[in-house]
């Protein structure tokens, strides 16, 4: 077990200038979709997302102005790698946005995720567990996009730092799904059925591939009404979060653990990266959250988890995998949340060229 002082040691190396950035509002905030009392905001208290490049930076903007079209207390810290190119931070600057540079994260042994690029990013998605000049961090992937408030999520209740990891709610996320519906044959055997298992058990005879016994959200089609409010539990289907949606108490405790489990060999074995470790570490002791909180944009879909999707409820849409839709002239969408995107991204540049704002992105 890690001393107190490697503790602080790892802290100081992921973080090593744990000033603030930038203050939160400081006021109260009331009961919502997760039915909690009310607090006073202490100002330490952010919403952070993770860019190395600018292949994001339009979806990072767009979530940057989701948040404050629906009135959140709290900013968003764009969280930097050295990889981050001069125009990004300008466009940055230009809007005000909080930076903090933080170091780029990979286990000892690195897996191969050439199928599947995105993943070697995805172990910096930990770095929020390490900021422990706040006392609240909700880590957001840059695909995503606010439609109604959802500050509540900064006054849910999680084991306190000094709970070093050992307790039952260490941090919160929504599952994910495990349905495959792109039927990707590189992921892993739990997640759907080859062709060559026809006929085995779970093998879904429309042709769907799936084990829909394996994901979280399959045991809440029967009460879609209870999973507008609360989440499967977090040892339902394969138990994994998804990494897109992270609600964290930063801890140089916490934070160890996860440096340890990275400098594991068995690291080699995580699929699916950050969210493959903190199912393994803390398996069973997260906090499940509603689907509304990482709406992923496959859930809606006829034949994966329409039976519990409602657009209204949602708060917050992950508009994952490719294309993405700045990557779409707006009118050619390919999915319906690419329309929500884009509406909300005109808004944006119409708003930014009023304040003298019109860069490329």
């Amino acid at each position: 077990m890690a001393t107190e002082e490697q503790r602080q040691d790892a802290i100081s190396q992921a973080n090593p200038d744990p000033t603030r950035v930038v203050e939160s509002k400081k006021g109260t905030v009331g009961v919502g979709t997760l039915s909690i009392a009310r607090h006073q905001l202490t100002g330490r208290t952010v919403w952070t997302t993770l860019i190395t490049n600018t292949n994001y930076l339009p979806g990072l903007l767009a979530l940057d102005y989701s948040l404050k079209l629906h009135k959140s207390a709290y900013p968003l810290v764009a969280l930097y790698t050295d990889t981050f190119p001069p125009e990004g931070h300008a466009a940055l600057d230009a809007r005000n946005i909080p930076k903090k540079r933080v170091n780029y994260l990979l286990p000892s042994i690195t897996k191969d995720y050439s199928n599947d690029p995105r993943f070697y990013d995805c172990w910096s998605k930990l770095t929020p567990f390490s900021l422990v000049e706040y006392e609240r961090v909700v880590q957001l992937d840059s695909d995503m996009l606010v439609l109604r408030n959802m500050d509540e999520l900064m006054e849910l209740e999680l084991d306190p730092p000094n709970m070093a990891g050992k307790g039952e709610r260490v941090f919160a996320a929504s599952h994910a799904c495990v349905c495959n519906p792109l039927k990707k044959p590189h992921y892993p055997k739990d997640w759907w059925v080859l062709p060559l298992f026809a006929g085995f058990v779970g093998y879904d005879a429309d042709g769907k591939d799936r084990i829909p016994e394996n994901c979280a959200f399959t045991t809440q089609h029967s009460d879609p009404d209870t999973a507008q409010k609360e989440g499967a539990p977090p040892t339902a289907g394969l138990g994994m979060p998804n990494g897109g949606l992270q609600v964290v108490n930063p801890s140089s405790e916490v934070y160890s653990l996860i440096l340890d489990k990275l400098a594991n060999d068995t690291a080699i074995n995580y699929d699916f990266a950050d969210q493959s470790l903190l199912s393994d570490l803390f398996y069973g002791r997260w906090v499940a959250l509603p689907y509304i909180y990482n709406a992923l944009k496959t859930l809606r879909w006829e034949g994966v988890h329409a039976a519990i999707w409602r657009d209204s409820e949602v708060k917050n849409a992950h508009i994952l995998l490719s294309p993405k839709p700045w990557d779409e002239r707006p009118g050619e969408e390919s999915d319906e949340t690419h329309k929500w995107w884009w509406r909300a991204n005109l808004a944006r540049k119409e708003d930014e060229r009023a304040r003298g704002i019109d860069d490329a992105f």
